[in-house]
């Protein structure tokens, strides 16, 4: 009796551990998060670089945390991704031409002609994002992906077949960033 009231207080103890916030480079990322009315979790989090510049932190909030990818691009419950600039300015362009360059790297030919019409209504969502800006995007269980700045939303663009190509920028086979995307698997 005494070793399960041990085993108890101990687990009792590492709970606060467990449900901390995570911070990056001063941007705080809670544990979980609150989307229609489900808990998502953090399921990992790390820094988009590019050219040794650090310029962004990303996140990824899951209703099922999870370290592979195929299951996490296949999983239709909501999903959330963040983006919290770091970088001092990224102008409009370089954050469309990223998107451009992201979904072309992981899908087809094909896709990308289906996928094109509402990847054009996507990026004219964005404008120039500076030091401090955060960029949402909600993946909905119903298809649907919210996107929002600086907490204002901005757009919905639909499709669940959207919402499997934006994910792969990040978890596809050829991710933006490896090692963003070993870390949002939470490697």
């Amino acid at each position: 009796m005494k070793s399960v009231r041990l085993l108890f207080l101990t687990a009792l103890l590492m709970l606060p551990a467990l449900s901390q916030a995570v911070e990056i480079e001063g941007v705080t990322l809670p544990d979980t998060i609150q989307l229609q009315g489900k808990s998502l979790y953090l399921n990992g989090a790390g820094i988009r670089t590019k050219f040794f510049f650090d310029i962004y932190v990303g996140g990824l909030y899951l209703e099922h945390p999870g370290s592979s990818a195929k299951a996490i691009l296949a999983d239709t419950g909501n999903k959330r991704v963040t983006m919290n600039i770091l970088y001092g300015e990224v102008d409009k362009e370089k954050l469309t031409d990223g998107w451009e360059e992201g979904f072309k790297k992981n899908q087809s030919s094909k896709r990308m002609k289906s996928l094109k019409a509402r990847l054009d209504r996507f990026n004219a969502l964005f404008v120039t994002a500076h030091r401090g800006d955060s960029i949402v995007f909600d993946l909905l269980s119903d298809g649907s992906t919210h996107v929002s700045f600086n907490g204002s939303e901005k757009g919905v663009i639909e499709g669940s077949d959207f919402q499997q190509a934006l994910l792969a920028v990040w978890l596809g086979k050829k991710p933006a960033d490896s090692d963003l995307k070993k870390a949002m698997l939470g490697q």
